[in-house]
């Protein structure tokens, strides 16, 4: 495993986003776990983050993408941070946008996006916390479709999360990632996994985070809803 990912994965648990013991999901599942980037709250967290993001996606996607686009709300500073991230990291300057809740119907800047403008030839690179489900590609990408002023103009490149879950989406045995591949054909990829995340503060790890008791409750959901192929 990458250093950069070890270190992450500390990094979220120092800054309180993943957590271990008892939650209940939006879905209803009961997970051992739970991964809440609203919990990034400081600039120096947030510095931090963006440098993560910027490795991950610079090893996944390399440098042929323009522009970042978070979807509303926690995707925005996501965005923010990677971007600037990635120009110092990799001297590469990137633009960010978002969607707007609801369009902007005045100014200089009105309409359905925020940030920069999407454009014909632009690549994009979708940014967010994590996803179980894959719904929020589907508000997501008619969006930056509509940008285009010719069919095919704007090119995903891919989509970037901190957590592969690794469970499986609602309907399937697949994850929500391989979901979201498998519908719009572009990649979609995770700083870390869950299994890197056992492996760095279990198996190799200290087993003060993640105790044998916490490992055997994983175990367990994972025996329930871990997505096809997934095995700790």
């Amino acid at each position: 495993m990458e250093q950069y990912k070890k270190e992450f994965i500390d990094f979220m648990v120092e800054c309180q986003v993943l957590k271990f013991g008892t939650f209940t999901l939006k879905s209803g599942r009961i997970s051992p776990f739970f991964m809440n980037a609203g919990a990034y709250i400081t600039g120096s967290q947030l510095m931090r983050l963006g440098q993560y993001y910027a490795h991950a996606i610079h090893d996944n996607f390399g440098d042929d993408f323009d522009v970042l686009f978070g979807p509303a709300y926690k995707g925005i500073p996501l965005a923010v941070a990677t971007s600037i991230a990635y120009s110092s990291l990799f001297g590469k300057e990137i633009r960010y946008c978002s969607d707007r809740k609801e369009a902007k119907d005045h100014g200089a800047d009105k309409g359905g996006i925020l940030g920069s403008p999407l454009k014909d030839g632009d690549r994009v690179v979708i940014i967010e916390d994590v996803t179980t489900s894959g719904k929020s590609i589907e508000e997501v990408y008619p969006k930056i479709k509509a940008q285009e002023q010719t069919e095919g103009g704007i090119k995903i490149v891919g989509e970037i999360v901190s957590l592969n879950r690794m469970e499986c989406a609602p309907d399937t045995k697949k994850s929500a990632l391989e979901v979201i591949e498998e519908k719009y054909g572009f990649p979609a990829k995770a700083i870390v996994t869950m299994s890197d995340v056992v492996d760095a503060l279990y198996t190799q790890g200290p087993k003060t985070v993640i105790t044998a008791e916490i490992k055997q409750k994983i175990d367990d959901y994972y025996a329930q809803y871990g997505a096809e192929g997934v095995s700790f």
